[in-house]
């Protein structure tokens, strides 16, 4: 359990941080901006949750436990050292990205075919789902370009790209299964 007695610690000050094996990095490094970046998806998620109803609030609650376990995991640099700790990393696992996937299939099974490339928006649950689609996105970028400067949980960017795919489910589930989904229509504008 994380007990949290002050807010502020100063250590911080100076443009570093500390990672979870307790070494410090500069806040602009890959690893911060990677797991930052994760932090940054699960607020976007509390914004969709405000919106959703039941079995969708409930996903989106569990999704945001499983981002705050991915963060824990890309915070703890070693995981070649894991097995060396008194007390083992956190690490994302695949039975996470199997959930997902089952839950995909699942939205899958309901919703229209597509046919054209869709614009994010229609219902306001569904926009606030395309944005962090997005998010998921540059995460899963960042945590990419992490895994090419050192090792981490290749799990991790399984998870990533797995849960944008599910965004985009839930999105078009949001609008009405897809019937509501907004088309783009190519050169439109011309």
């Amino acid at each position: 359990m994380v007990v949290l007695n002050k807010i502020y610690t100063r250590t911080g000050d100076k443009g570093d941080t500390a990672l979870g094996d307790g070494s410090r990095v500069p806040k602009h490094s890959a690893r911060p901006q990677a797991y930052g970046t994760v932090d940054e998806l699960n607020a976007f998620v509390g914004v969709a949750r405000l919106g959703a109803l039941d079995e969708t609030a409930e996903a989106l609650t569990r999704i945001q436990n499983d981002l705050f376990d991915l963060g824990a995991d890309l915070c703890t640099p070693g995981m070649e050292k894991d097995h060396e700790r008194d007390y083992p990393a956190l690490r994302v696992v695949q039975s996470q990205v199997d959930r997902l996937e089952a839950e995909i299939d699942a939205m899958t099974g309901q919703l229209e075919p597509l046919r054209s490339f869709i614009l994010p928006g229609g219902a306001q649950l569904s926009a606030h789902l395309h944005v962090c689609r997005t998010v998921a996105r540059r995460a899963e970028r960042l945590v990419v370009e992490l895994a090419e400067a050192e090792p981490i949980n290749a799990v991790a960017v399984t998870y990533l790209n797995r849960l944008s795919d599910w965004f985009f489910c839930a999105a078009r589930m949001a609008n009405d299964t897809g019937k509501a989904d907004v088309l783009w229509t190519p050169g439109a504008n011309r």
